[in-house]
């Protein structure tokens, strides 16, 4: 595969992860809809990651240092670094991982596909 294909693959199994995490909302499973929808965040920074700089990263540090650096490189980038923190943070840490899913849990995991198109606009800019 191409670095295109690659990263093209990449944000397809985002979208994909994503509509599970859309059917365990549908089925009232809203920790493992959070964890699905950082899943899907995860996936889509890596897909961004590879189309920017030709490496996948290997581990969820290296993915959030890799789009800091985006971030720092470029404006461009800015709007996905507190989307995505709050991802990592509110839907994998706080509702996954503690139980605490707040009344904002549903309309985060919802809006991760905005996060998702929003990522693949920039790696195909």
């Amino acid at each position: 595969m191409t670095p295109v294909q690659d990263y093209a693959a990449i944000f397809a199994d985002a979208r994909d992860v994503h509509a599970q995490a859309l059917e365990r909302l549908e089925h009232g499973d809203i920790r493992d809809a959070a964890e699905k929808a950082w899943r899907a965040t995860k996936r889509a920074t890596d897909a961004l990651i590879l189309a920017r700089t030709g490496g996948e990263p290997p581990t969820t540090a290296m993915t959030t240092e890799g789009l800091l650096a985006l971030a720092r490189a470029s404006n461009a980038y800015e709007n996905l670094v507190g989307r995505y923190f709050t991802r990592i943070s509110y839907l994998h840490g706080t509702c996954f991982y503690n139980g605490m899913c707040g009344p904002d849990t549903e309309r985060r995991i919802r809006e991760t596909a905005d996060y998702i198109r929003d990522a693949e606009r920039l790696a195909s800019a």
